[in-house]
């Protein structure tokens, strides 16, 4: 092991302990850890904010603006009215709310579908009785499986398209990962939905 990569483990472990530690904002955490990877001499000086560029940051900033948007619209308490509506039991309240997650997670990625939702469900958590962990983990897992459907899904998804179109010339196409990613989330969101909430505590 060399110097720079001795540099860039330890910064990368010490980024780690303080995300562990949470006391520090995360966005903070981040960019401290790109501040020292500059001092250190592994992060080139002119390259350092190139990232900020890449096409799957500028999808999440994007998205969580159009959360907000949402949000201020009203939109957000359309939803909390339609899923308030399901109280016959706690398994499907859940089923719904993972269910709606998911699948807005498909199109409008995961991350600004997991911010739209987030206030829902602590809104109808709180008039159910319910302590909001028991649907809000279900929700975060059902966010990642539905990110899973199509292209825009998820930051990785498009981190792949990038370097596929990069390497070979050819991207991929929005439903390309469809195929795989659809079963793969059903069969989360049902798991989440029937057994996976009664097993947090």
């Amino acid at each position: 092991m060399n110097l720079e990569q001795g540099a860039i483990l330890i910064i990368l472990t010490t980024a780690m302990i303080l995300f562990i530690w949470g006391r520090w904002r995360y966005d903070l955490v981040a960019a401290l850890a790109l501040l020292m990877g500059v001092i250190a001499g592994v992060v080139p000086v002119d390259k350092a904010f190139t990232g900020f560029s890449h096409p799957a940051v500028i999808t999440v900033g994007a998205v969580l603006v159009m959360s907000r948007a949402l949000q201020n619209s009203g939109v957000v308490d359309v939803v909390a009215r339609f899923l308030s509506l399901i109280r016959r039991s706690t398994t499907r309240r859940v089923a719904a709310t993972c269910g709606l997650t998911a699948a807005l997670s498909a199109f409008m990625n995961n991350i600004g579908a997991l911010a739209l939702m987030l206030p829902v469900t602590i809104r109808n958590a709180k008039k159910s009785k319910l302590a909001p962990s028991q649907i809000l983990m279900p929700v975060s897992f059902a966010s990642l499986l539905g990110g899973l459907i199509t292209l825009v899904g998820t930051p990785p998804n498009i981190i792949v398209a990038t370097f596929r179109t990069s390497s070979e010339g050819t991207p991929f196409n929005m439903f390309d990962f469809t195929l795989v990613g659809l079963p793969v989330a059903l069969v989360g969101v049902a798991f989440v939905s029937l057994i996976g909430w009664r097993l947090i505590t």
